[in-house]
C-alpha cells in the first residue's frame, strides 16, 4: 500500500482525480451498469407490486365490501 501512496504522490493532480476515475469506469463500467439496472429494476419491480396490491385492496373494499361483510367470512 505504501508503494502505491508512493507512485500517485509523484503524480500530477489530473492523473489522480481525471484519469484514473476514467480509466475504472471504462474498465469496471459494465458491471456498474448491470449491477444499478438491476436496483432500478427491483425497485421499479417492488413499487409496482405495491401499486397493484394498493389498487386491488381498494377495489375489492370499494365494490365487494357489502358482499363480504354480509358472508361472516373472514380471516
Amino acid at each position: 500500500m505504501e508503494g502505491i501512496r508512493e507512485t500517485l504522490a509523484g503524480m500530477p493532480w489530473w492523473v489522480k482525480w481525471v484519469a484514473i476515475p476514467l480509466i475504472a469506469l471504462f474498465v469496471f463500467g459494465g458491471v456498474i451498469t448491470s449491477i444499478l439496472s438491476s436496483l432500478i429494476s427491483f425497485a421499479f419491480n417492488v413499487l409496482l407490486f405495491a401499486a397493484l396490491v394498493g389498487g386491488l385492496v381498494f377495489l375489492v373494499k370499494k365494490f365487494g365490501g357489502a358482499d363480504s361483510k354480509s358472508s361472516g367470512s373472514g380471516w
